[in-house]
């Protein structure tokens, strides 16, 4: 079989002419990150009015919990500004805490019991009132403690220029979206396949507080005293302990196309489940969730990477996808860096880049139950054991050395990492992908073994992410914000707070006819 869809693709774009099409790669994060208070506990305090309305504004937001803030970047086509963007955000939102630090890592601590963690307060508008029910809902299916899990969303976007010109290259679908659809589906398709790369480079979460199990039994072993951990993982964040439990095991959602993909949210989304019916929505006035599906929103669907588009007039993502196809594409597997004050290294979006463009040109055939199962067990195994001296992953029911496979990855990848340095100038994108190779033979230079070894220099878990916590807080509130700068957040914290003003204002319908509108 071909390893890629048309060799025309990889020489065309790999000519100085045509890699110039890849500057208008467009890129964004979102990251999200606890408020802690200054003892290290999870932070009571309501979100800070000085960082502006969560339900307003652009840049800085909650995602489940009161105190677990998502700070977002904008799309660019600099490839440099996300990672600057995020840094101001992070300097302006440090510099609005009173007391409050924020929580260096992907996996929480000190949270206290299940019950006692809030959920976020968007406001008394139906729109809010739905995010917040949504909330209680997600709670109540899978704890409250999971949804202050956090991580590093990567959104990617190839600019249209590229697509005519891919197309024109080897033909496809005479409509560009249905063109891009297709191929977009086949990348999704091979990033599940051989995404185990990131968690297994990037991985930063191999240890948790015993606290965090709240009581729940595990296979993790004890390191120090009050920390738990699996001797050889990579990301727990992506593990069955974290967002990738079996709560989600009976959905029947594919991604061999657009129209299979959809078809299947929609079904989740109107499908009763006996267990979630038994829960009940309502309690009297109180909804305790948005319904008794197999899912809420399309939202809950927890994958590695998901198609998006962003939803005109309020319209639910599955139906703008299914009318409109895809926009951009949200990776979801990296692991917040403790290291790092915004937890991100810049070399993770060099290797997104790369990774992404090779899963696209890469031949991408249907992924049967068979295969998709396949898949789900190579990153099971590398998320709780990736570090694992001779660890084998599954390849057509075969087994195979991690290892070996990391390096032909590499291989593969190798044409586009020079495709886009041909495209930006400079060898940025080579020497990041020589530099992350050398972790695959020497995985104490991974994230993952870097934060074990810190762990026990400083007696534990918590020991060690509350000080790097105080470490990066301080650092960010101590580099002071160009006036420019510091005066554009200001006015977007008003502007988002009139905003909100304005919505809370408005007169309202019903909310179960809200809810009924929404899904109707």
């Amino acid at each position: 079989m071909l390893k890629f869809t048309c060799c025309n693709e990889v020489r065309q774009f790999s000519d100085v002419s045509q890699a110039q099409l890849l500057r208008g790669i467009q890129r964004g994060y979102e990251r999200e990150c606890l408020r802690i208070d200054r003892h290290g506990q999870l932070a009571k305090s309501p979100h800070p009015l000085a960082l502006g309305s969560k339900l307003t504004h652009p840049w800085i937001t909650t995602d489940y919990a009161e105190a677990l803030l998502e700070f977002i970047t904008p799309p660019s086509s600099a490839p440099g500004f996300p990672l600057e963007f995020l840094t101001d955000i992070h300097r302006f939102s440090a510099q609005q805490l009173e007391g409050e630090l924020l929580w260096a890592g992907s996996m929480p601590c000190k949270i206290g019991l299940d019950a006692d963690i809030a959920i976020a307060d968007y406001g008394s508008t139906n729109a809010a009132r739905f995010k917040m029910v949504y909330r209680e809902g997600l709670g109540l299916r899978y704890g409250r403690a999971m949804q202050t899990i956090a991580g590093a969303h990567y959104n990617w976007s190839l600019p249209q220029e590229f697509w005519l010109s891919l197309r024109d290259c080897c033909g496809g679908a005479p409509d560009l979206q249905d063109f891009i659809d297709q191929r977009s589906f086949g990348l999704i398709r091979n990033f599940l396949r051989y995404g185990w790369l990131v968690p297994y480079l990037f991985g930063a979460s191999p240890a948790l507080c015993r606290s965090f199990l709240q009581g729940h039994p595990s296979d993790l072993t004890e390191l120090v005293a009050g920390t738990l951990h699996g001797a050889y993982a990579t990301s727990l964040r992506m593990s069955d302990l974290g967002y990738q439990n079996h709560a989600q095991d009976k959905l029947n959602i594919h991604f061999n196309s657009l129209a299979e993909y959809t078809d299947g949210l929609e079904a989740a989304i109107r499908t009763p489940d006996p267990y979630y019916a038994e829960l009940g929505v309502r309690d009297g006035a109180h909804w305790k969730q948005l319904s008794d599906s197999l899912l809420q929103l399309e939202a809950e669907f927890y994958a590695p990477m998901r198609p998006k588009r962003i939803a005109p007039n309020g319209e639910r993502p599955a139906k703008a996808l299914r009318t409109l196809g895809v926009q951009y594409l949200e990776m979801r597997l990296f692991d917040l860096n403790p290291f790092i004050d915004i937890g991100i290294a810049p070399e993770q979006s060099l290797f997104a880049d790369v990774l992404m463009l090779m899963c696209l040109f890469r031949a991408s055939p249907p992924i049967t139950s068979r295969e998709q199962s396949e898949n789900d067990e190579n990153k099971r195994r590398v998320v709780t054991r990736g570090r694992q001296p001779g660890l084998q992953l599954l390849v057509h029911n075969r087994e195979q050395p991690l290892r070996a496979l990391a390096h032909e990855l590499f291989d593969d990848m190798a044409p586009f990492a020079a495709m886009l340095d041909t495209a930006y100038g400079g060898q940025r994108y080579q020497q990041a992908m020589q530099d992350l190779r050398l972790r695959i033979d020497e995985p104490e230079r991974t994230p993952s073994a870097q934060v074990l070894d810190a762990i026990k220099r400083h007696g534990g878990y918590f020991n060690f992410a509350f000080e790097m916590s105080k470490t990066h807080t301080q650092s960010l509130q101590a580099s002071a914000l160009p006036a420019n700068t510091l005066a554009e957040f200001k006015t977007s914290v008003q502007q988002s707070l009139g905003a909100q003003q304005q919505l809370d204002a408005a007169p309202q319908e019903p909310f179960e006819n809200f809810v009924a509108a929404y899904f109707a």
